[in-house]
């Protein structure tokens, strides 16, 4: 923990002292030593230094300060403590072993990591280190982003059930640790330490509670006092960071750098000095700083006038304070001191110790002063168990009042002392002692109550209308704090722990007395509610209770006298609460011969609460004495007298029946804040304390109320009783649908009440059957992921579901694929387990499980009957729930309804309402076959079966349920529930066979196996009938096919010569084979250059426009057609990313691409194509949209030309004209004549004679430096200027105007994006970079293609193939919409590189250029070597063949030559000798290269290795050689090139190319042509660098790029970015570090530190970084967050999935589940593709126009 940066202690400090003040501090501490009153002195000495140290506060020299405190303060003072030097004591103790405990102390966003397997809770964490030394790595561990101010826990055996120690703070790690971890120290410096720390404490506590602005405590007042005072400005959390810079702008009429520094350091440090001079001058700036603050927000800024002194002393009490919390550190004994020291009272004195006073003055003190008494507390306190249970104790002493201070203070939570109530509360042992001793759970309950009393009404009940969201927020800590109390049970109980606890209950009862009931509503009639009364409050206070009350029941329920007691206590609770409606006289209700008296109350009348905690905890009480059995001595605490049922029951009935009629849409007129409430109620987030407990509470009222009563309660409260009895027919439509809503969902809570018993203590089942059941019940309704499932689930104290525990019983886990996420599918055997009316379903659950359910069983050829599981047994005390099935008014109520709906003359029955009596039914029918088949007859009471049988008394009843039953089948309205209705039938007889043969006791097993006989022939039979349709569909449907096919061939025969014709055009490369495999006879191969050049394949192209939807065919004479496309610049193919790029080319001459690639332009398109005038309207609609809607923040920039593409909605900014390729056709017998004259050196030496001829004539029309052609051996005079044209010319292409328009502006649309320049449609730059753009965007395409490992042809999508075509052919065309002279000038320089006697300027070397783009460059300008001033010529078809081979042929040489002197540095590694011909070829080239050379170049390089390295080095070129000529030419390519073979494919290519398979033999042919050019190629002064090594160049093949390689687990990453340090920031400030995928640089992002200034604007980190990593497109791991971010430019962006996903197949954006992470290679890899596939733009787009909720985000300071 000894870190220099605080300066302070060790041997830094000696250092620093040492060198200037030689004797003087030496004597100073001799000086301490002698004199008796230690704290006399110690001031003396603070006041004369400390003063001058720190006078100057507005512009603080802090290294000098620093040095100064160092020489004249702490270098005494530590001398006299230790009695030696410094340096060497603290290093002593340094080796000596530390604590146990790590006590790391987080800072906001960094990580820390709880054990799901071994934290005794959640709060128990541990720091990055600790976790990775610890055997909790390999556990079920939690991931989370700290939010500040916590912990370590590592050492704390109370933290951990296993593990607690990691092997960095285990006794004998260090050494001889345990010995000395509590190491003493020697008596003197104990002596000395007793009077040094009650000196500085006391200095450190009085200056930070002193009050005084203009005085200091006269002990350190001893010069005059000046007239220097500080306006001091305090930071809070009301106004923003512009509010103060405005205020302070205004205020001191500062500059806004200025004002930025000051807010800057207000924010961090909590105050500021801001103003230096007189008391008059600083008190006028304080009051305009008040004044100017005000008028920008309510409230003014804290703004004080500090006089100089108390300033340097304030601070010094501070760095005093830094200096102590380093001294604890270092053993246990200063530790120990020190707290004595703190907590030490005055005798008989009132006053509190100084730790007190520092922690009531806390909410008062400034946010750096805080930090540093928190430090403080963590690194003494916190490190001793024992002292940390004395300040417990003390904390909790002043626990009111320090949580009412933090409630009316407006700092955050974690700058706040009350936050560190989680580190005492949460230690079991600690927590206990609090309770028996402290009393804290009173305290904490009597504190809540305390602080809300503003929010009671008359009648004491809270409302919170006009709640302060962030004072309710402050409240929440009260709320934590009770939980983390709670949070781990006892498991020995004392009598004062019980009776501790249970006076903390009661007192906490009287919270849930005042939450009983309140904010009730009543029903609006007539006039809708005018304003949604404010309900969020008192939902959000019952979520953070919920688990509090689970948690109280828990601890209750651990002991029976105190479960007993408890009961008592919240059951007169309850009662009081209930006593208030009793003055109403009773109403009577008859109804089946059963009465029923009760109070007059209608839900829909009078007022009504959601909220009835004390009720519910009551029913969760009961549950649990039902559990443990105690509920047998019940009545010995509340006698049956009192215990009054019908009362419990109420509220919570009224509140069901407030769900039942907000359903029915009785409560609409009261607006949307209902409707939230009843949403709520059910929720998972609340339900187990709301909803589950009402039906508990219902169920209670069911097993101890008479059934029939407890029903007719039911029906009068839903208002259902006139509905039960004989019907007034009414034809209001609204009522009748009113009240068939209200007998379903009454139907649906008995179904509920009598079928739900999945609680533990309802029923006899566990904690993990109740999940289980829960998974299945999710899962049936569809396969999900786990962090769905875990959202669906209750959350208990420890934020755990216990899914992970029974999942795989139920359920398996499907994996996901590249994208979306990994699922689980119900396993078929839990398929059983499904209840239809399942109570946690909401209504659009329940009808998606039973829609899936149903289809699943037609699927499998079964009924789609859905009857209900059998559910498991009541518990004792609830048994007698089940006699509301068989009892009378049940039967009623069953009975009119199935009468209802088999006379069909009435609307009073809707089929969810016969689906739930049919469930009533079943339930009844499966509870009495579970008793019979359990007990004989004779014992069972419950008779279901002969009172469904029974007749009716009235005559309105005169059917029984059976017959009803069978003529309900024959109701067309319900025919769904016919097959329901044979399940219960024959329900019916199994249950009649049971009671008939159950007397003979021999009998009863056998019956069983008949019945279920009797059940498989039904079901037998239905199977055998459905599977004789399915098979009678199945040939019917054969049958009909059959005859389609015969129809089908029909018409083919019949139109035959269509069909053809129709075959033919359908796709140009099926096409080509099919001729080809035809017609063999036709002797021509596949090659693309040279005389035996093979036909291109022209088709006829008709295009459908996506605008207008009219089709086209593409001519050079026709409107134009274009594609929709994106230009962007590109640096994905790059080799040196360290190259600084030119952010603006005005002054850049693109014609020359370095072979680096280090940033070239690609253009892609989508593949759409549209008529130029159609897309022109839409752009020019679009524009005019976004002119009117200005407010509207845009995707796109429509300045520059930007747009979605109108079908697909990718991002575009130009498009490509589609322009038709020319078929060419050679002619054998010319093509053999000219081969016999036309020769590379004949064809070079008419070449160079006619740009001599240009030259010489544009020279003399001006005076310009003309090329000087040197002619050694090739100059003729015989050859003259216009030799070039008797090989063959024809007149140049003629494109229609909207063509060459639509030339025009794509090109110079890439010219702009291109060089990030203002277009221009004159600059000599655009054919440059049209060849540029073309010859890159090949290379990108060519890269894919290898790194995918796919075939060179045929395996482009669509998009890419119409993109290429259309971008090569725009590439040859653009050049006619150039002047010639400019094109010629170009082509020279390039042919500069090739044949070096071109003595053109600024030509670069041979190593210097990319070979590729110069190939690309003289292929598409030479055709200007044709332009004469009469006519517009171009080649013809023959010459063009010979200008491509032997261009091609020369730029293969120069590439040759580039890999073989690149290659030089190339070491052997062994081979056997390597004779082949290209090996010997190799060897002699090298001979001459060495000879060249001058021996630069080594002659030892064995052949074979040259010749590896030239054919690998080659190929990447080759491959996009030939994409290049496919596209331009049209010449189809040979079969092995449409699929995937390394050898294949470089003979293919040759082939192809006209190339032989040796490549040397080239050199050989032409011989006497190239020597020379080689020669001249190898002398150049870069190639001579770069062999004597003195450079370096890029070698062949170029590394294919890839994204970084990235950890397997994610926590690497985090380990990582907590060692990040900001280059820019001196401070510890946690950052927001983000990697780069391209480079793997670290950055620090979203913060003011590393800001650039870029032309003028403010960048963040990561947008300045991607202007030169990425071009302005780049992809970073936002590695806090776990969220991927693509930007592009400065204003757009988007967050992608990271490619982390945890062992459920998911990603964890923002770590919020907290799962580890591990990387998935598959997303990775799809990452890297939307990279190298240039879709970063599109995705932002896309993902832009989705979500554009975030487009409040400011990317450019990212």
């Amino acid at each position: 923990m000894a870190d220099g940066g605080d300066g302070g202690v060790g041997a830094g400090a000696a250092g620093a002292a040492g060198g200037r003040v030689p004797a003087q501090p030496q004597e100073r501490a001799m000086w301490w030593d002698e004199r008796f009153d230690f704290q006399a002195t110690f001031l003396q000495c603070l006041a004369k230094y400390v003063p001058n140290i720190y006078s100057a506060e507005m512009d603080p020299l802090l290294e000098k300060q620093e040095e100064m405190v160092q020489a004249t303060i702490f270098y005494p003072l530590e001398c006299y403590l230790f009695g030696e030097d410094p340096g060497i004591f603290l290093e002593k103790l340094q080796q000596s072993g530390t604590s146990q405990l790590c006590g790391k102390v987080f800072k906001g966003g960094e990580t820390t990591y709880s054990c799901r397997d071994c934290a005794v809770d959640p709060t128990c964490v541990l720091c990055m280190d600790c976790f990775q030394n610890s055997i909790h790595k390999n556990h079920r561990y939690k991931m989370h982003s700290s939010t500040g101010g916590g912990f370590c826990d590592c050492g704390d055996t109370e933290a951990w059930k296993a593990g607690p120690l990691c092997t960095k703070h285990e006794p004998g790690a260090s050494g001889t640790a345990k010995e000395n971890s509590e190491c003493q120290l020697n008596e003197e410096v104990m002596e000395h330490s007793k009077r040094v720390f009650p000196a500085v404490i006391k200095y450190i506590v009085d200056m930070l509670i002193w009050e005084e602005e203009k005085e200091l405590p006269l002990e350190l007042t001893v010069r005059e006092k000046a007239d220097n005072y500080y306006c001091v400005l305090f930071n809070d959390e009301h106004h923003s960071y512009d509010h103060v810079i405005y205020s302070l702008q205004r205020a001191l009429g500062c500059e806004l750098g200025e004002a930025q520094l000051h807010t800057t350091a207000i924010d961090k440090e909590g105050r500021r000095a801001v103003k230096a001079g007189h008391y008059a001058s600083c008190q006028e700036a304080k009051e305009e700083i008040k004044r100017h603050s005000e008028n920008v927000s309510q409230r003014p800024l804290h703004v004080e006038v500090l006089h100089a002194d108390v300033m340097a002393h304030q601070k010094f009490a501070l760095r005093l304070g830094s200096w102590l919390n380093k001294l604890m550190s270092y053993s246990s004994d200063f530790r120990q001191i020190f707290c004595q020291i703190c907590l030490k009272e005055d005798a008989g004195s009132e006053k509190p110790c100084f730790i007190s006073k520092l922690m009531l003055w806390d909410a008062k003190l400034h946010k750096g002063a805080r930090k540093v008494l928190h430090e403080l507390i963590f690194s003494s306190f916190f490190m001793e168990m024992e002292y940390k249970k004395l300040f417990a104790v003390e904390f909790v002493k002043y626990y009111k009042s320090l949580q009412k201070e933090y409630i009316n203070d407006d700092h955050d939570r974690v700058l706040s002392v009350t936050a560190l109530s989680v580190q005492m509360f949460t230690v079991p042992t600690l927590a206990r002692h609090l309770i028996e001793e402290q009393s804290v759970i009173t305290t904490i309950t009597e504190t809540l109550l305390e602080v809300l009393p503003e929010y009671l009404d008359k009648n004491d009940k809270f409302n919170f209308q006009g709640y302060s969201q962030d004072k309710l927020n402050r409240v929440y800590a009260v709320i934590y704090d009770l939980r983390y109390v709670l949070i781990s049970k006892p498991t020995l109980w004392t009598d004062r722990l019980r009776e501790r606890f249970l006076e903390g209950f009661v007192s906490f009862l009287r919270i849930l007395t005042c939450m009983q009931g309140m904010e009730e509503i009543k029903r609006q009639i007539g006039q809708h509610i005018e304003v949604d009364p404010d309900w969020e409050a008192a939902i959000a206070i019952q979520m953070q209770l919920k688990n509090i009350l689970l948690m109280f029941q828990e601890w209750c329920a651990c002991d029976e006298e105190l479960l007993l007691k408890a009961y008592k206590e919240c059951h007169k609770a309850v009662m009081r609460c209930s006593t208030n409606g009793r003055s109403r006289e009773k109403t009577v209700f008859h109804l089946c011969g059963h009465t029923l008296e009760s109070r007059p109350y209608r839900v829909s009348t009078d007022p009504v609460s959601i909220h009835l905690p004390l009720s519910r905890t009551l029913a969760g009480l009961h549950v649990r004495l039902s559990k443990t059995g105690t509920i047998s001595r019940l009545h010995e605490f509340v006698s049956p007298e009192e215990f009054q049922v019908d009362l419990l029951v109420e509220y919570p009935l009224r509140c069901l029946v407030l769900v039942a009629q907000v359903a029915a849409e009785m409560w609409r007129r009261n607006g949307l804040s209902l409707i939230s409430q009843v949403f709520y109620y059910q929720d998972v987030k609340c339900r187990e304390e709301m909803y589950d407990k009402d039906i508990i509470m219902l169920q209670i009222g069911a097993s101890l109320m008479d059934p029939n009563h407890f029903l007719l309660l039911i029906l009068q409260r839903y208002e259902l009783a006139d509905a039960f009895k004989k019907m007034k027919p009414t034809k209001d439509q609204d009522l009748i649908k009113q009240c068939n809503v209200l007998i379903e969902e009454m139907l649906q809570i008995l179904i509920y009440v009598v079928g739900e018993r999945y609680v533990p203590g309802v029923s006899n089942v566990t904690k993990e059957d109740v999940i289980m059941r829960e998974i299945i019940h999710l899962l049936c309704i569809e396969p999900m992921a786990h962090s769905a499932i875990t959202k669906s689930l209750p959350e208990n104290e420890n934020n755990e579901t216990g899914l992970e525990s029974v999942i795989d019983k139920v359920a398996t886990f499907k994996k996901p694929g590249v994208s979306g996420h990994g699922v689980y599918e119900l396993k078929d055997e839990c398929l059983k387990e499904f209840n239809m009316f399942f109570y946690h379903y909401t209504k659009t659950q329940h009808s998606k499980a039973e829609h899936t359910q149903k289809k699943r069983r037609k699927q499998e050829n079964r009924d789609e009957a859905l009857p209900p599981p059998p559910p498991p047994d009541f518990s004792p005390a609830f048994s007698n729930v089940v006699r509301l099935l068989d009892c009378d008014v049940m039967m009623h109520i069953l009975r009119t309804i199935l009468q209802r709906a088999v006379e069909l003359e009435t609307h009073l029955w809707t089929e969810a309402m016969i689906q739930m009596v049919l469930h009533l039914l079943s339930l009844g029918l499966l509870e009495e076959k579970q008793q019979l088949l359990k007990s004989p007859e004779e014992d069972v009471t419950f008779d279901f079966y002969h009172k469904a049988t029974r007749m009716g008394s009235s005559a309105l009843n005169a059917v029984n349920v059976l017959m009803l039953l069978e003529k309900l089948k024959r109701v067309p309205q319900l025919e769904s529930q016919k097959d329901t209705v044979n399940w219960i039938l024959q329900m019916f007889d199994t249950v009649k066979r049971l009671r008939e043969k159950s007397s003979l006791a021999t009998v009863a097993a056998t019956s069983g196996s008949e019945v279920t006989k009797g059940d498989e022939n039904t079901q037998d039979k239905e199977k055998a009938e459905r599977k004789r349709k399915a098979e009678a569909a199945r040939l019917h449907r054969q049958k009909i096919m059959a005859q389609m096919s015969a129809l089908q061939r029909n018409f083919i025969e019949t139109h035959k010569l269509l069909y053809e014709n129709t075959l033919e055009t359908q796709g140009k490369e099926d096409a080509i084979m099919e001729e080809e495999s035809m017609s063999l006879a036709i002797d021509y191969s596949k090659i693309a250059l040279g005389p035996k050049r093979g036909p291109s394949v022209a088709e006829k192209e008709v295009l459908t426009c996506i605008l207008c939807q009219e089709e086209q065919e593409v001519k050079l004479e026709s409107a134009a057609m274009v594609l929709s496309a994106c230009v962007q610049k590109s640096t994905a193919l790059t080799q040196n990313r360290s190259r600084i790029l030119e952010l603006s080319g005005d002054t850049l001459d693109p014609l020359f691409m370095h072979p680096d690639l280090p940033c070239g332009t690609h253009t892609g398109s989508c593949g759409h194509v549209m008529h130029a005038a159609c897309w022109q309207k839409y752009f020019e609609a679009m524009q005019l949209n976004f002119r009117q809607r200005l407010h509207v923040e845009q995707i796109f920039d429509l300045e520059n030309g930007e747009y979605l593409c109108p079908l697909c909605k990718s991002l575009c900014n130009t498009v490509i004209p589609i322009v038709p390729l020319q078929a060419q056709k050679i002619n054998s017998e010319d093509a053999d004549a000219v081969a016999q004259i036309l020769s590379l050196a004949r064809w070079l030496e008419i070449v160079i004679v006619r740009i001599s001829g240009y030259s010489v004539k544009n020279a003399k029309g001006e005076k310009q430096n003309a090329p000087a052609f040197i002619n050694k051996g090739m100059g003729n005079s015989a050859l003259e200027f216009h030799s070039i044209l008797s090989f063959g010319v024809q007149s140049s292409a003629k494109y229609s105007s909207s063509i060459k328009e639509m030339l025009i502006l794509f090109a110079t649309t890439i010219y702009r994006v291109g060089l990030k320049v203002a277009p221009n449609e004159a600059d000599y730059r655009i054919p440059m970079m049209t060849w540029s753009t073309c010859a890159f965007t090949i290379q990108c395409i060519e890269n894919l293609l290898e790194t995918e490992g796919k075939p060179l042809f045929g395996s482009l999508q669509n998009r890419q193939h119409s993109g290429l075509k259309a971008l090569v052919q725009f590439a040859a065309a653009q050049r006619t919409t150039s002047p010639q002279v400019l094109i010629q000038k170009h082509l020279i320089r390039l042919l500069g590189v090739l044949l070096p006697n071109f003595k053109v300027e600024d030509t670069p070397s041979l190593l210097e250029v990319d070979m590729f783009h110069v190939l690309v460059g003289v292929v598409l300008s030479f055709p200007s070597l044709y332009w004469e001033d009469a006519v517009d010529l171009q080649p013809s078809s023959l010459s063009s063949a010979y200008n491509h081979l032997y261009l091609f042929h020369l730029t293969t040489l120069a590439h040759i030559t580039q890999i073989v002197l690149s290659s030089a540095t190339e070491s052997p590694t062994a081979r056997p000798h390597d004779n082949s011909e290209e090996a010997c070829s190799a060897q002699s080239f090298c001979r001459e290269v060495c000879q060249y050379t001058s021996g630069c170049f080594s002659q030892d390089i064995p052949g074979w290795l040259v010749w590896d390295c030239v054919k690998k080095g080659i190929m990447p070129y080759l491959r996009c050689a030939a994409l290049f000529f496919h596209y331009l030419l049209g010449v189809s390519p040979p079969e092995e090139l449409l699929q995937v073979s390394e050898e294949g494919q470089f003979k293919a290519l040759c082939s192809y190319l006209s190339l032989p398979t040796n490549l040397f033999l080239l050199f050989q042919e032409y011989w006497d042509t190239v020597n020379p050019l080689l020669q001249r190629w190898c002398v150049d002064p870069v190639v001579l660098s770069c062999l004597k090594g003195k450079s370096i160049a890029i070698r062949y093949p170029r590394k294919r790029n890839s994204l970084i390689e990235l950890p397997e687990d994610y926590s690497c990453l985090l380990n990582q970015a907590s060692q990040f340090r900001c280059p820019r920031s001196s401070d510890d400030e946690q950052k927001h570090p983000v990697l780069c995928l391209f480079c793997g640089a670290m950055l620090c992002s979203q913060n003011t530190c590393c800001q650039e200034l870029v032309n003028g604007e403010e960048l963040g980190a990561c947008t300045s970084h991607a202007l030169q990593c990425g071009a302005g497109v780049c992809m970073f791991l936002k590695i806090r967050d776990c969220k991927v971010v693509l930007i592009e430019g400065k204003t757009r962006g988007c967050l992608y999935p990271a490619p982390y996903l945890d062992e459920y197949g998911e990603t964890d954006p923002g770590l919020k589940r907290g799962n580890p992470l591990h990387l998935c290679r598959e997303r990775y890899r799809k990452l890297h593709l939307l990279w190298q596939q240039h879709c970063i733009i599109e995705e932002i787009a896309r993902s832009q126009e989705t979500n554009q909720i975030f487009f409040g985000f400011n990317w450019q300071l990212l």
